[in-house]
């Protein structure tokens, strides 16, 4: 029998988004100008304030009220009757310097040897369900929300739009587990004030349902482009009026979306979140390790879908272990544990050796704060900072690098394929 499965995302203006946006923005400074900085910062937004804090171990000095303020105003909380901008929000630092306590476990007289900066359990997964390898419901949920942000930036086809969004997906799948149809999909749209409210709501869910979703469709390959039937259901802000959102309507905060950071629900998630902690921080790391690891394995063809465990003990070089679960879905006559032993053997686990292969001391993080941090496109390019203390610094960085398939061809030749 059939059954449904459902999964969300939510936009940069979201206010969970806009703390982990302004926390890996924070990241990112103090990699430019220190690329050993040892940093773990969350955030606060709320009705015209921002609360910063954390630790952090940097020869770095930064102006992190202005770093707070560039977000939020290349978010789109520009206007004051936001009751949240950039340019009028109070921001308070509670920033201090990193636990000693902690940074003995970390750093260590030879790289190689660094610690893990946290104990946990990380987890990373992939499914051949779509080109990228994530989960689908997902992957149309994260394309609806980018292609509202890129119409309200248009002004030109919707020009109500504010910066808060949610969407959410749900796919019918079929007994052997392949995507069939489009059951649902939700949106709900921040928007300016209208004169009516009937008149409203009939106008934006015209607009959703004529202008946004042919957008997204059209994105998709034919396979995917099927499974947009005449029958989807919509729910379009279901609720009524969204005029009063951002940090004015709910608080956010660094780390409260790592459903939507990941799989969408799929896979499992060790709990601990990604953004505003430096690449030390396992939780981090490790996750995108995992990823990177299961990714692979799946386009190499071992399993059409697979869930990469790794756990470390705080100040531990080596992992705890290593698990992987193939559902069921394996192509090579292995056990599962006998698939996590040669894996292996293949990926250096420790702390130092997965900042190394991802190349995760770069300034590579406020991307990945909005809009997942899986399933991405790996980009070289410049990357320009500014500070009035450390001055401008052009750093060439590569984005995303947990998602190259760089290891098909050893993951081929350990399991002979």
């Amino acid at each position: 029998m059939s059954y449904l499965f459902t999964s969300e995302s939510v936009s940069e203006g979201h206010p969970d988004k806009i703390a982990d946006q302004i926390s890996d923005a924070l990241i990112d400074h103090f990699l430019a100008y220190d690329p050993d900085s040892k940093v773990a910062c969350e955030t606060l937004v709320t009705t015209g304030q921002v609360v910063l804090a954390g630790e952090v171990k940097s020869k770095a000095y930064l102006d992190v009220q202005q770093i707070a303020r560039d977000t939020i105003n290349k978010i789109g909380y520009t206007k004051g009757e936001y009751q949240f901008d950039g340019n009028s929000c109070g921001v308070l630092s509670a920033i201090h310097e990193q636990s000693q306590d902690i940074n003995q476990g970390v750093d260590r007289a030879s790289k190689e040897e660094q610690g893990a900066g946290d104990q946990g359990m990380m987890f990373g997964y992939a499914t051949n369900e779509t080109e990228n390898y994530m989960p689908l419901a997902l992957e149309i949920s994260h394309r609806l929300l980018k292609e509202l942000a890129a119409l309200r930036r248009e002004m030109k086809d919707i020009t109500y739009l504010r910066p808060d969004a949610k969407a959410q997906v749900t796919l019918q799948y079929s007994d052997d587990n392949k995507p069939e149809r489009i059951d649902a999909i939700v949106v709900s749209t921040q928007h300016d004030d209208f004169d009516e409210d009937e008149a409203m709501l009939a106008k934006i869910k015209s607009d959703i349902i004529n202008i946004l979703i042919p957008r997204v469709k059209a994105s998709f390959d034919a396979d995917t482009q099927a499974l947009f039937g005449d029958d989807i259901k919509f729910h379009i802000n279901p609720t009524g009026k969204f005029v009063i959102g951002g940090p004015h309507g709910d608080a956010g905060l660094t780390g409260r979306k790592i459903i939507v950071d990941t799989y969408g629900g799929k896979g499992a998630h060790g709990g601990g979140a990604f953004s505003g902690k430096d690449p030390s921080k396992v939780d981090r790391s490790a996750a995108y390790a995992t990823r990177h690891i299961a990714k692979n394995l799946v386009a190499a063809g071992v399993a059409s879908e697979i869930l990469v465990q790794v756990s470390y003990a705080i100040g531990v070089v080596e992992p705890m272990g290593i698990f992987v679960n193939t559902y069921g879905t394996s192509k090579i006559d292995l056990t599962d544990g006998q698939i996590a032993e040669i894996v292996s053997s293949i990926f250096d686990m420790r702390p130092f050796a997965i900042e190394s292969r991802l190349k995760l001391r770069n300034p590579i993080y406020t991307e990945t704060a909005a809009y997942g941090h899986m399933g991405r496109t790996p980009e070289v390019k410049t990357v320009v900072f500014e500070s009035p203390y450390e001055g401008r610094k052009e750093i060439k960085v590569e984005t995303f690098t947990w998602e190259k398939l760089d290891y098909v061809d050893q993951v081929k030749k350990a399991f002979n394929l």
